[in-house]
C-alpha cells in the first residue's frame, strides 16, 4: 500500500486511488513476471500467465471469497466497470484470433491501456461517484498513518521484493516445464498465474470477511482489465510471437465465459448483484475442471 498511501498524502481521493493505482497494484506481479518472461524469450510462459490469472481471479479467488463470505454488490461504478471489461476481454480475443501476438497487437493493447486509465480516471473524478460504497471501503483500508517519506520507502521496497520475487518464479517456473516436458504456455496458466494471484486472494478474503465486498469484487476487474491490456501486450511489444492455437480453441474461450457469468451474478440485472455459496461452488468446481482439463492437455 505503499503507493496507495503516497498517492493519498498528495492529495488523490480514495476512489481514484482504488480504481487506478490499487488496480494496477493488483496487477503488478502479473506485469513484471510477464517483463521477465518476455526478455528472456519465454513469450508463451506470458500469455499463459495473463489468461491464466483471469481465470483464476474469477473462479478461484472469488469463488473462494464467496464460499466464505457470500458477496453483495453496492457500487454503482463497479456495475459500469463490468461492460468495459465484457469490451476488454472481447477486443483482446479478436487481436488473437489470427493466432499471432506481434508488436502491433502489443501496442494496440497498450494504447488500450491508456484509454482504460482515463476513463477510470474520470468515474473516479465525477461528481456522482463521491458517495459510492466502493469509494467509502476504499477510504478505510488506505494506511493513514505514513508520513510521505515513509511510504515512498515502502514503495521502493516492495518494487525491489517484486522486481527479485518475479525473476525468481520465472526461472523457476521454466525449469519445472523443462523437468516435465510441459509447454511455457501451460505453466503460466496454471503455476504461475496462481502464484501470482494468491496476494489478490489474501485480499479478497480479507475484505468480504471486512465487510467490504465492493473491494474484493472490483480488484477482480481491474486486475482482469490490466492483465489484458498491461500483461498480455508486454509480450508483443518484447517478444513477438506465435499464439498456441490451443489459447484461441481453449483458455480464451473459458475466460470469455466466467467474465460473462462474473457480470451476470455482479451487474445486479433485477436488484443488488451478488455471488452466492451456490454460486461460488460452481465458480470452484469450474476451476477444478479448467485445471484437469490442462493436465490431460499437458504432454506435448
Amino acid at each position: 500500500m505503499g503507493a496507495a498511501a503516497t498517492a493519498r498524502l498528495l492529495g488523490i481521493s480514495p476512489l481514484l486511488i482504488g480504481l487506478t493505482i490499487v488496480g494496477f497494484g493488483t496487477s503488478a506481479p502479473e506485469i513484471m513476471v510477464s517483463v521477465v518472461a518476455s526478455l528472456q524469450g519465454n513469450p508463451g510462459l506470458a500469455i499463459g500467465n495473463a489468461i491464466g490469472s483471469n481465470i483464476t481471479n474469477i473462479a478461484l479467488i472469488l469463488g473462494t471469497t464467496a464460499l466464505v463470505v457470500p458477496l453483495v454488490v453496492n457500487s454503482g461504478t463497479m456495475r459500469r466497470e463490468m461492460p468495459i471489461l465484457i469490451g476488454t476481454t472481447v477486443f483482446a480475443y479478436l487481436l488473437l484470433i489470427d493466432g499471432t501476438l506481434d508488436f502491433v497487437d502489443g501496442l494496440t493493447l497498450l494504447l488500450g491501456l491508456l484509454v482504460m486509465m482515463g476513463w477510470v480516471i474520470y468515474v473516479g473524478l465525477s461528481s456522482r461517484d463521491k458517495k459510492d460504497p466502493m469509494a467509502t471501503e476504499y477510504a478505510a483500508e488506505i494506511p493513514t498513518d505514513l508520513s510521505l517519506t515513509q511510504a515512498l520507502l515502502w514503495l521502493l521496497a516492495g518494487g525491489i521484493v517484486l522486481l527479485v520475487g518475479s525473476r525468481m518464479l520465472v526461472w523457476g517456473a521454466v525449469g519445472i516445464a523443462q523437468h516435465f516436458g510441459v509447454s511455457d504456455l501451460v505453466i503460466g496458466l496454471t503455476i504461475v498465474a496462481l502464484g501470482t494471484s494468491l496476494p489478490e486472494l489474501a485480499a479478497a478474503v480479507a475484505s468480504a470477511l471486512k465487510n467490504e465486498p465492493d473491494i474484493a469484487i472490483g480488484n477482480v476487474i481491474g486486475s482482469n482489465m490490466f492483465n489484458l491490456l498491461a500483461v498480455l501486450g508486454v509480450p508483443g511489444i518484447i517478444s513477438p510471437s506465435v499464439v498456441d492455437p490451443a489459447v484461441l480453441s481453449r483458455d480464451m474461450p473459458i475466460m470469455v465465459a466466467l467474465t460473462v457469468a462474473l457480470m451476470i451474478m455482479a451487474y445486479g440485472f433485477h436488484g443488488k448483484g451478488h455471488i452466492n455459496r451456490i454460486q461460488a461452488s460452481l465458480l470452484l468446481a469450474a476451476y477444478a475442471g479448467y485445471q484437469t482439463l490442462l493436465y490431460f492437455t499437458a504432454v506435448r
